[in-house]
């Protein structure tokens, strides 16, 4: 199947009578489908058919891990009808799509509907970096690499100091034209579908657009500095043995393989190749922290920090109160989904909303509109990681096939090998 009916075709001709491709394809289309049991906890979540346009709904049993079924939708009507005709559904794992809620509520509504921890914590890791983006001109500087002395310390940056002025260029700029434009057909009482239509944007697109209050959340996302080079770990080392009068770049690029560097001898020339104009390699400079690295830090279990990474992140925390108070709340939450005491779900909201951090209380009123999942999310053991799973096998399945992705044909791999 992943070519085309061909391997198959040939291997007809080695046998009784010849068969074509074509025929091998019509024929796996035409097999009956096996009738699985109706699961009684119902895993639910969506995957492109043509990515940004078409969307398709699929269904596994989350208890033994099987496909049970796919919808050629993503839409409320779809997963109701489905549910009507099977009945016996006691628990449906999905994430926060609205459809998906709406569509369990009417089609069992007496099943318990789960929110997915990993989009739970998602969620709040995005709110996160909202948060460190809005104040991105106190972060301060990457730690220096282990084992290496730090450069000279940087200047204090007063308490306070604005955040950086507003990004500009041509994206940035089509970024404020779309918020605007979302926010007032949101104003004249139009669905999100409805402006999804008007303004060709994906529907995720225009709901992302509605839930920020201003154009800059979006813009601050992107966060600040570029990722480091590979080589960057291996700067104090080169710097040390140029010093010292080993400047063949051959040479410093066989000493630092061995210590694990993976890049070619070429990066290793271009990065030397300035030091050449002076007797000695000038002062490294210090690395501008980025928003991902300090939103990592933050979401991060404590102890899978090194040494170096706590301190940094002591000092990004200390340069801005509003940081700080966010990580006390990301650290909470994080044991609440850890130990599943989702009782205490609603004291965390209300004091994260008592902080007045925009973004955080942006993310309370989406778990207020979907309270009962997300509850039963911190408190059962069910999640969706198995439908991930089979979502990811999918985007295979669909590789393989290339135009031949058809939802009739992707059906058929997906429920007959399981």
């Amino acid at each position: 199947m992943p070519l085309g009916g061909r391997a198959g075709a040939r291997l007809t001709s080695r046998l009784a009578s010849a068969v074509s491709r074509m025929t091998l394809i019509r024929l796996i289309r035409q097999t009956p489908e096996p009738a699985p049991p109706v699961p009684r906890v119902l895993g639910v979540d969506d995957f492109a058919l043509l990515k940004g346009h078409v969307y398709g709904t699929l269904l596994v049993d989350v208890a033994t891990g099987h496909p049970v079924d796919l919808l050629a939708e993503r839409s409320a009507p779809a997963l109701v009808a489905w549910l009507h005709d099977h009945p016996g559904v006691e628990v449906v794992c999905r994430d926060r799509a609205g459809c998906y809620a709406d569509g369990a509520a009417r089609g069992a509504p007496e099943a318990v509907q789960v929110a997915d921890r990993w989009h739970l914590w998602n969620n709040l890791a995005a709110a996160a970096e909202r948060v460190v983006a809005r104040h991105r001109g106190r972060l301060g500087h990457r730690p220096p690499p282990a084992g290496t002395a730090p450069p000279g310390e940087p200047p204090a940056e007063p308490a306070d100091q604005q955040p950086c002025p507003p990004r500009q260029g041509r994206i940035a700029q089509r970024t404020r034209q779309r918020h605007a434009a979302v926010h007032d057909l949101r104003t004249e009482g139009r669905t999100i579908m409805e402006i999804a239509r008007e303004l060709g944007l994906a529907r995720n697109t225009v709901r992302r657009f509605a839930r920020a209050a201003t154009a800059e959340e979006l813009l601050a996302k992107d966060g600040t500095g570029k990722r480091p080079k590979i080589i960057q770990p291996f700067d104090a080392y080169l710097r040390r043995r140029f010093a010292q009068g080993c400047t063949n770049a051959t040479v410093l690029w066989h000493e630092i393989r061995a210590m694990g560097y993976e890049g070619g001898r070429t990066s290793v020339s271009d990065h030397i190749r300035p030091w050449r104009q002076t007797a000695l390699p000038p002062e490294p400079r210090p690395q501008p922290l980025s928003v991902r690295e300090a939103t990592a830090w933050i979401t991060r279990h404590p102890d899978t920090l090194d040494e170096d990474e706590r301190i940094a992140l002591a000092d990004v925390l200390a340069r801005c109160p509003e940081r700080e108070r966010l990580s006390g709340h990301v650290a909470r939450f994080a044991q609440l989904m850890a130990d599943r005491r989702g009782y205490e779900l609603e004291g965390w909201m209300r004091a994260a909303r008592e902080k007045r951090i925009g973004e955080l209380t942006s993310f309370v009123s989406g778990l207020r509109r979907d309270f009962d999942a997300v509850r039963a999310g911190l408190t059962l053991p069910y999640s969706s990681g198995v439908v991930e799973g089979h979502v990811n096998r999918l985007k295979m399945l669909k590789r393989q096939m290339y135009g031949r992705a058809k939802p009739d044909l992707l059906r058929k791999r997906v429920l007959l090998a399981a």
